[in-house]
């Protein structure tokens, strides 16, 4: 049984995680046990990374998955079943145009009629002169006055018509914009599915459980998400409950429907592999280690094809369904999207043999390999059994071997076979510039993850070119709707944020965390933002209230915040309650395990401050050569609130280095404790604080002196406030 008869399953998707940039998903699907352990799970988003496929087997021990590869088919959908939302964009598109058009015909018509004025026929110089016929010049008059008032009359209304069609094209062209990415376009409906190859050759008998339940795990672009709060808080209490929300958007291809939703700040991207340390030898030169999976090639390859060139070339016919037959078909290459054709795909890039210079391979994600040299010489140990690889030609059986050391000779008949890289220039023949001649890499070759994924090597026939031919080279063809796909998923990350959200990855600094929803939730792959409850966080609350004076005379209410969890509060918009009344929406900062930072409510328009001023400037000393600044403060406070309340009143006194300047102060505030608080206080900061209660009121009273020699001044005069 191939995988093209391999019996279909449904799977139901379980589970995300959803990364700064990306999602990694998980699919259940409960499936029947094959004779040959082949199944085909479907269901799969087609923007998937094909890469990051995995699959294993759930309560079933000895079950093995030993392969999974994706494929993708194409068909024709039924005329019966289109796109809601699509056919009718289409149906308003095209009748806009129609009004378009009878508006523009009255346009002309009036043009027309609007042109229509008398014309006296030409007088020779011999004739006498004519009286005009001034009663048919009114009568035209009056005819094209009428006929315009009845053509402008139309023209409203055909442009009324034509405003209000543009206005639901637009709304159309909205919602098809908004709609969920999971549903098949206009004319053809692909399918994503997953191969995998079961060995149950560990379970012993089957046959009693005839099912068994799969997992499949695989990675999409295409969604993000920003934190968000609700605290809901009592006056005199506490405590607080602190919810946390996020707003997720996604186009992956798949609605959410019923999954359990996960949010990670880790980039999904990153490198996850740990590097290598190579020791330092001093010493003879030793050869590099020959990485795993590669063995020297053996030598005789050209042998091979010697009968094959002495039979002379192959009949056009034959020739030309071969070149047909040779190129892979795309599987979904009808899968067109209303955005507009699809660009031909660029012709892949011609890898080197071995011995002849590097070939860079595109890398899953789009990104450049290392040098790529070609395989062969014995068949290598098996890759991850789990491991996903796109599919794409068939595969062809046996063993592939490597270059030989000398390129094969010319059959009668044929043309030369071309010279592999490097070699020297035939007699008679140019030499290659030095620009195309790539020289080859020292040591052996450095194979990447492309390479080394086995079952995508595909053996060149003898019709490939000489360097190519019994070869193993990765099949990496390009498939532009995929490409499309990937780049409407990846447009998510560009949407606007709400107010006061800060992406994930900024706020997170060099920590990584998880939060998991609690219940399940529902999530359309239209690409806006959708808001989900994620948790109940307890934290400590307080109010406090301030007051600069010297700055703006108005007292401001804060909520300090502190987080007694083991888990970090990432930056984002909290919309804070108070007594069952919502207060205001604020920017809560990333708060970490154990921190206190304060949140500000905006000003108690229920607590009044005054501040007044007083500055005496005297002389004191010897002969009076001392200047003294005597500085008066005076504030009042006057609580107008139902509830005593406790107000921090900051004032700033100077600070100098010169030895020949002093400040005594004379006053009863005290001085911040640094570290003491969830903030940094400016040098010279000094605090009063005052509890008032109902109604009550409070006057402060402090100040300082400056004394300066008397011949300087201050900066900006002695005379300030």
């Amino acid at each position: 049984m191939t995988a093209e008869t391999a019996q279909r399953w449904a799977s139901t998707l379980d589970s995300v995680v959803v990364y700064a940039q990306g999602a990694v998903c998980r699919r259940r699907a409960r499936v029947g046990v094959p004779p040959d352990g082949r199944v085909r799970v479907t269901g799969l988003p087609r923007s998937l990374d094909a890469d990051s496929l995995r699959a294993r087997a759930l309560h079933r021990p000895g079950v093995r998955v030993t392969e999974a590869r994706v494929e993708v088919e194409a068909e024709p959908l039924d005329a019966g079943t289109p796109h809601a939302a699509r056919s009718e964009f289409e149906r308003l598109r095209d009748a806009c145009a129609a009004a378009r058009g009878r508006r523009d015909r009255q346009l002309r018509l009036i043009e027309e009629i609007s042109a229509l004025h008398p014309v006296p026929p030409p007088r020779r110089r011999e004739d006498p002169h004519r009286r005009t016929p001034a009663d048919a010049w009114l009568e035209l008059a009056d005819f094209v006055d009428e006929r315009l008032t009845g053509l402008h009359a139309r023209l409203v209304e055909l442009e009324e018509e034509l405003r209000g069609l543009e206005h639901e094209l637009g709304i159309a062209a909205d919602r098809l914009a908004r709609a969920s990415s999971d549903a098949p376009s206009a004319h053809v409906q692909t399918t994503v599915c997953a191969v995998l190859t079961l060995d149950v050759t560990g379970a012993g008998d089957v046959q009693g459980e005839p099912e068994l339940e799969l997992e499949l795990e695989y990675g999409v672009p295409g969604a993000v998400w920003v934190p968000a709060y609700r605290l809901t808080h009592r006056q005199g209490d506490g405590t607080g409950r602190l919810v946390l929300r996020a707003s997720v958007a996604q186009r992956t291809g798949a609605d959410w429907s019923g999954v359990r939703i996960g949010l990670a700040t880790a980039d999904l991207r990153r490198r996850t592999d740990l590097p290598r340390l190579r020791s330092i030898r001093i010493g003879r030169r030793q050869p590099d280690p020959a990485p795993s999976g590669w063995r020297e090639p053996p030598p005789g390859l050209a042998g091979l094809f010697t009968g094959y060139d002495a039979a002379g070339p192959r009949p056009a016919a034959a020739a030309g369904a071969v070149a047909a037959g040779a190129l892979p078909v795309r599987a979904g290459a009808a899968d067109d999207f209303a955005s507009g054709p699809v660009p031909p795909p660029p012709p892949p890039p011609a890898p080197q043999a071995y011995g002849g210079g590097p070939a860079a391979f595109p890398a899953p994600g789009g990104t450049a390999g290392p040098p790529a040299e070609t395989f062969g010489g014995g068949l290598p140990a098996p890759a991850q059994p789990v491991q996903a690889r796109p599919a794409g030609r068939p595969r062809t059986a046996g063993r592939a071997f490597a270059a030989p050391a000398a390129p094969a000779p010319a059959a009668p008949g044929r043309g030369a076979p071309p010279p592999s890289p490097g070699a020297p220039a035939a007699p008679g023949q140019a030499a290659p510039s030095p620009a195309a001649t790539v020289a080859p890499p020292a040591g052996p070759p450095q194979p990447s993850g492309t390479e080394l994924d086995y079952a995508a090597l595909v053996l060149s026939g003898p019709d490939d070119q000489g360097s190519r031919r019994g070869r193993l080279f990765p099949d990496t063809p390009f498939d532009p709707v995929a490409a499309d796909h990937r780049r409407r998923a990846e447009a998510v990350s560009a949407l606007a944020l709400p107010d006061h959200a800060v992406r994930p990855r900024e706020s997170a600094g060099s920590f990584d965390h998880r939060f998991d929803a609690a219940a399940r939730a529902d999530i359309p792959s239209d690409g806006t933002w959708h808001t989900i409850t994620v948790a109940e966080i307890p934290v400590g609350l307080r109010t406090e209230y301030l007051c600069v004076p010297s700055v703006e005379q108005t007292v401001h209410a804060t909520l300090v915040i502190s987080n007694a969890t083991d888990q970090a509060l990432l930056a984002g918009p909290v919309e804070i309650t108070v007594d069952d009344d919502f207060l205001v929406t604020a920017a809560l900062p990333t708060l970490a395990p154990g921190g206190v930072r304060r949140v500000g409510l905006g000003p108690a328009e229920g607590i009044r401050v005054t501040r007044r001023t007083h500055l005496l400037e005297s002389t004191a000393g010897l002969r009076n050569n001392t200047t003294v600044l005597d500085h008066r403060v005076h504030v009042e406070l006057a609580n107008r609130l139902a509830r005593p309340v406790t107000v921090e009143v900051r004032e700033r006194v100077p600070v100098t280095s010169d030895p020949d300047v002093r400040i005594e102060e004379r006053a009863d505030w005290t001085a911040p404790e640094e570290g003491a608080g969830p903030e940094h206080h400016t040098p010279g900061t000094r605090v009063w604080r005052v509890d008032l209660p109902a109604g009550g009121t409070a006057a402060l009273d402090g100040g300082y002196e400056i004394r300066i020699p008397a011949g300087k001044a201050l900066v900006g005069g002695n005379r300030r406030s």
